[in-house]
């Protein structure tokens, strides 16, 4: 996702925690250098991520990551579309 963050103040999300959104914030900029189509680089991070997620007491309900995906489409380039696939796919979000 690129500096635009305009999805953060969409008011679909007025009910979700700031700290997810600000974590999720995070999750993007990280993600920005990872190839995910490279297991040796994607791993690593996937692990980070769920490091991260634990150490702040982050967890997001099956509606809430339904809600976010659906505005973060609104807002991504199809290359980002496919990068939140595949991290959510590594976590069986979808």
């Amino acid at each position: 996702m690129d500096a635009n963050k305009e999805w953060m103040n969409d008011p679909a999300l007025a009910a979700i925690d700031k700290a997810k959104i600000e974590f999720l914030e995070k999750l993007f900029v990280q993600s920005a250098s990872i190839d995910m189509t490279n297991q040796k680089e994607m791993l690593p991070f996937l692990l980070s991520l769920s490091k991260l997620s634990k150490e702040n007491n982050i967890s997001f309900e099956k509606n809430e990551v339904a809600l976010i995906y659906s505005v973060l489409q609104k807002y991504s380039s199809k290359e980002d579309i496919s990068k939140m696939e595949k991290i959510s796919s590594a976590f069986h979000f979808q």
